[in-house]
Parts: C-alpha cells; sequence; structure tokens
C-alpha cells in the first residue's frame, strides 16, 4: 500500500527536477543574447536585439520598426548562419560569386508595366476625419446612424 504513494511522489521528484533544468538552459540562453544578435520569439516572430535590459528586450522586428519584449518571451537565440537563413533565405550556396549577373526579384523591371504603375493614380488613405477636414459634405449624420427617426 505504500509502495504506490513512494513511486508517486518519485515521478513528481523526476518531473520537477527536468522542469528545473530546462528553465536554467532558457536562462542560460537569454544571458547569451548580445544586440544584434538574432531570436525567434516564443510566438514565432524572428527579430534582432538592439538593447537589453534587466527584464526587457528592445528588439527590431523590422527595418526601423522597434518592440520592447520581456526576456521571458525569447524562445531562442539564433547564430547569424542561422538567422539568415531563415529571415533572409540566405544559403551557403548564395554566398557572393564573382559574377556580376543581377537577377530582378520579378519580371516588371523587364517590361513596360513598372513605367505605367508609376503613373498610376495613387489610393486615398486618408482618415475620415481628414478628409472631413479637407470640405467633403457630410448629410449630418453621425457614423453609424440610420435614416430612420
Amino acid at each position: 500500500m505504500l509502495l504506490p504513494f513512494i513511486v508517486l511522489i518519485g515521478a513528481m521528484f523526476l518531473m520537477t527536477r527536468s522542469a528545473k533544468k530546462k528553465q536554467q538552459q532558457a536562462a542560460e540562453m537569454r544571458n547569451q543574447m548580445q544586440p544584434g544578435t538574432g531570436v525567434r520569439t516564443i510566438g514565432g516572430m524572428y527579430a534582432t536585439v538592439k538593447e537589453i535590459q534587466d527584464e526587457t528586450v528592445l528588439l527590431e522586428v523590422a527595418p526601423g520598426v522597434h518592440a520592447v519584449y520581456a526576456k521571458n518571451s525569447i524562445g531562442a537565440v539564433l547564430d547569424d548562419a542561422e538567422y539568415n537563413r531563415i529571415v533572409h533565405g540566405d544559403t551557403e550556396e548564395d554566398a557572393p560569386a564573382d559574377s556580376d549577373t543581377v537577377v530582378p526579384d520579378d519580371a516588371s523591371s523587364l517590361t513596360d508595366e513598372a513605367d505605367k504603375a508609376d503613373e498610376a493614380p495613387k489610393a486615398d488613405l486618408t482618415k475620415k476625419s481628414d478628409a472631413a477636414e479637407a470640405g467633403v459634405e457630410k448629410d449630418g449624420k453621425a457614423d453609424g446612424e440610420t435614416g430612420a427617426k
């Protein structure tokens, strides 16, 4: 009768020990971060470390776009080759060769369509309040109102 209880206690001890070991490894990995290091967050976003504080990390998620994350949200610290392979699609075969051939990303530069696209009218991206200030007439109804009174 005492044997199942002892087995249960032993299993719980082994599970907590492995969990502590994983937490220590994660903390050690986060301490290896330095500015310029590529990381993956626990949400799956890839970014570059810009600044490291006590509990937070400033990440550059896109060129010129910075976000503050908790250190605990860093899932993996990546080496430069792996980060470039994942984010930029670089491989060792993509290393700069001695050829001067430039291959465009798409065929638009090979046709006259690119010139026509530059002449196309631009979309109006102003806010509704900006349009009202610009002199657009309103019918006196607030947003969401219907014609019934």
